[in-house]
């Protein structure tokens, strides 16, 4: 008689396994165990508490969408997700407001790009309202522009609790400080990944939402994503005076970048943030120029997108380095809008790091950027509305998880 060996059964420790505690890994564990009950979901996040990074260290604004590439997934989610959001902080007692912003342009030639925001911002289905020079002191007495334009659906909320909501009503197991260092995908079996503790967690399908360290994720489980996160630090100030600004005042930002310029943001807290700015990062969670990692810098600089985008755009690039080391030209930039501000109304707080994935010909990618692999399914560009776009994201990273059960 012949023996047929037998292969022994694995124990999952869940259904699917979620890298990263921020606010993406965990409205996606809470979209599937909304979709799928039943389904065990395990997070995985590398530091003691959720939204550490990207998610709470961002301005805290619900943005309307108006930015974004019509018919592009940044337009569509983050206009759904805006309504979501408020609705959802409203359900759940979270500090929210919508407030309103206006976009406001200061030089002549920023006015046709002003007038490209409106139409955008129509194409999109936002409400937005045209204002000339005289009609700005309605909303914002203090500012000062050619024209500008009011959006009215854009908001501020305190997305660190949204994290720790969505955290609590998803039902999963979410395991803090803990930090993935190998993944081993077999795809007709699943996967196991090794903690930097020691511990092997075994799920059937992994979902990576790891930010700032994605693409290198992506690779430990024999994914080749062809991007690489290149960190962008934002820098921000506070205003000593925040009784100057009674909402959310932006520049006309320059579309050739994602990144949309200094701006001054009334928080839940009452207090205003000023900035960021965008410049190149020393290491991944470089929040300082003093934080230099070796192996992550020379990553970066191993890319060829990374010297493709410093040739492209040095001119650009001078201009936030400049306003990184000089609190005078960071106050130039602000009195744009804001003639009445003084050096001394800028008091330094927390940067953040923004994950840009950047594609090998130097290309910013401007888009949510998803990507499959067997039994992985991977969140590769999430900056920037994603922590407003966050519950549709979640929904459509829990679609794919699912499908690939």
């Amino acid at each position: 008689m012949v023996q047929v060996a037998r292969v022994p059964e694995i124990a999952y420790d869940c259904d699917v396994l979620v890298i990263g505690g921020g606010i993406v890994g965990l409205s996606t564990a809470y979209a599937i165990t909304r979709a799928a009950p039943g389904t065990r979901v395990t997070v995985l996040e590398k530091e003691p508490g959720p939204a550490r990074h990207q998610t709470g260290r961002n301005s805290g604004v619900i943005h309307s969408g108006i930015y974004y590439r019509p018919g592009s997934l940044k337009a569509r989610y983050a206009v759904r997700g805006a309504a979501e959001m408020v609705k959802f902080c409203a359900e759940y007692g979270i500090p929210h407001a919508v407030t309103g912003k206006l976009i406001v342009a200061t030089d002549r030639s920023e006015l046709p790009r002003l007038h490209a925001l409106v139409q955008r911002g129509r194409e999109n289905g936002i409400p937005v309202r045209e204002l000339g020079a005289s009609q700005i002191p309605e909303y914002e007495p203090e500012v000062r522009g050619l024209a500008a334009i009011h959006v009215g659906t854009t908001g501020i909320c305190d997305f660190v609790a949204v994290a720790r909501q969505l955290a609590h009503g998803s039902g999963a197991e979410i395991r803090y400080g803990t930090r993935v260092v190998r993944v081993d995908r077999r795809p007709e079996r699943g996967v196991a990944v090794l903690t930097a503790a020691g511990d092997v967690v075994r799920g059937r399908v992994l979902v990576n939402c790891a930010g700032l360290y994605s693409d290198e994720v992506a690779r430990l489980t024999g994914d080749d994503p062809d991007v690489r996160i290149v960190p962008f630090r934002g820098e921000y100030y506070e205003l000593a005076r925040p009784e100057l600004v009674r909402g959310l005042v932006y520049p006309v930002p320059d579309p050739a970048f994602p990144f949309l310029g200094v701006h001054l943001t009334r928080g839940i807290d009452g207090g205003v943030h000023i900035g960021p700015n965008a410049v190149p990062a020393l290491a991944r969670e470089g929040y300082g120029w003093g934080t230099v990692r070796v192996r992550e810098l020379g990553s970066t600089l191993a890319w060829p997108g990374s010297w493709r985008i410093a040739r492209r755009h040095w001119r650009y690039g001078a201009g936030e380095l400049r306003r990184s080391v000089s609190k005078g030209a960071f106050t130039e930039a602000v009195r744009r809008l804001l003639p009445g501000v003084s050096e001394d109304d800028l008091v330094p707080t927390a940067a953040g790091v923004r994950a840009q994935a950047v594609l090998r010909d130097g290309t910013l990618v401007d888009d949510f950027l998803f990507r499959e692999g067997p039994r992985t399914v991977h969140v590769l560009n999430a900056p920037s509305p994603a922590a407003t776009a966050s519950l549709p994201i979640g929904r459509e990273v829990a679609r794919r998880a699912l499908s690939a059960l």
